[in-house]
């Protein structure tokens, strides 16, 4: 419901005379919403949005448009864009009913255009988008989403946002490396495991990361670091030397969490994982 303000001026012999203010009631009939599937989001990974748009009407709502900026902010001085439109992916419904898709224009904002919602009834819009480089890594990351729907009769435009959270979790990978890589019988073979955490939360004994492997030769006897540390079988680490089979004890694993820094002149975002080493020596 909006409320409005009129006044009429009288203009005669160079006079001037207002008249009464009068006050009235909009009462909007077009109402609408929109939130994401999931609240969070990583870097290359989706965010997929829901606009849901009712009409309270006696009269149907035609050739609407739904104008989206797909998290536009300002940063020093230029305008970044930190979500992708992935084409093709809009899906039109009209009180529940798949419509064929609506026409899109994918310029700096996301343009849904021909959306017409009946009397009485409801029109949904899924789509889908992908954070860049220019969405906010970091353990506070936000992108606030609004979208703005247009034209077809209405009085004013009807504005929806969403704000969805960089996913606060570690992201690990693993590499392992041989040293040297040609080794004589009853020498010393070292193994390099090199675990990098990539996301914006350190991997933490709760997170009960393990790394497994099958020595091939079997190493006998075996020394053990982690992160330059000794270890202790049995304690940190268990190990059958009939076998070959290694494996740390679950919580043992930990790995601080990747640092982010934004280029100043692009606005972009670069990655320098969190990095942990596991390094197992032992006799061939």
């Amino acid at each position: 419901m909006a409320i409005f303000f009129n006044q009429a001026t009288l203009s005669y012999n160079d006079n001037v005379t207002n008249s009464n203010i009068v006050t009235g009631q909009l009462l909007e009939v077009l109402t609408a919403d929109k939130t994401a599937v999931i609240p969070v989001y990583e870097q290359g990974g989706g965010v997929t949005y829901v606009i849901s748009i009712r009409n309270s009407g006696a009269s149907s709502f035609t050739a609407l448009t739904v104008t989206d900026d797909l998290g536009a902010y300002s940063q020093g001085g230029q305008t970044l864009i930190p979500l992708d439109y992935v084409e093709g992916s809009v899906r039109y419904f009209v009180n529940g009913v798949l419509q064929p898709a609506p026409a899109t224009d994918t310029g700096a904002a996301l343009v849904i255009s021909g959306i017409n919602i009946p009397a009485g009834g409801n029109a949904i819009i899924v789509y889908e988008t992908e954070a860049n480089r220019f969405a906010p890594p970091d353990i506070e990351g936000t992108v606030t989403n609004t979208a703005v729907i247009t034209g077809g009769g209405l009085a004013t435009p009807v504005t929806v946002s969403e704000t969805v959270a960089a996913q606060a979790s570690p992201d690990l990978s693993i590499s392992k490396a041989i040293s040297p890589d040609t080794v004589v019988e009853n020498d010393t073979l070292t193994y390099t495991f090199v675990i990098q955490n990539y996301g914006n939360a350190p991997a933490e004994v709760d997170d009960n990361a393990v790394v497994t492997d099958t020595f091939d030769p079997i190493l006998s006897p075996i020394n053990v670091t982690f992160n330059g540390e000794v270890w202790e079988e049995g304690v940190n680490y268990t190990y059958n030397s009939t076998t070959g089979e290694f494996a740390t004890v679950a919580g043992q694993i930990t790995v601080p969490a990747a640092t982010f820094t934004r280029n100043e002149e692009t606005g972009a975002w670069t990655v320098t994982p969190g990095v942990s080493v596991l390094r197992v020596s032992g006799t061939v």
